[in-house]
């Protein structure tokens, strides 16, 4: 694959992305890029510095992957194109879990920093 072919399908990709893809979506885009770039940024650091408090590293890290799959599952209940599986799930109900479950994490988080 050359490099103009690779660069029109991101071209394309980037275009039907702006495009097609709902404001809300788009939103929940950011923070999951936000949680996924803080999440690697941990990671890094850990390898490069070390974990001395491991406790510390370890809850940080786990949030950002169950933040990132909360976030995920946000995602996909209120895409409108995923309407008939989450028929049963407004949108506003799949926020208000998302918000329920982020709050028991993080309480989790918290508790397991001690």
């Amino acid at each position: 694959m050359s490099g103009a072919t690779l660069q029109g399908v991101v071209a394309k990709f980037y275009a039907e992305y702006v495009n097609n893809t709902p404001k809300k979506l788009k939103i929940i885009d950011a923070y999951l890029t936000y949680i996924f770039l803080t999440g690697v940024i941990q990671f890094v650091y850990c390898c490069l510095v070390g974990t001395f408090p491991f406790n510390a590293f370890l809850s940080g890290f786990i949030s950002c992957v169950a933040s990132f799959v909360l976030g995920v599952c946000l995602r996909l209940q209120v895409n409108p194109m995923n309407k008939k599986q989450f028929s049963g799930i407004t949108p506003e109900r799949g926020f208000a879990d998302f918000i329920f479950a982020h709050v028991i994490l993080h309480l989790i988080v918290v508790n397991f920093i001690g």
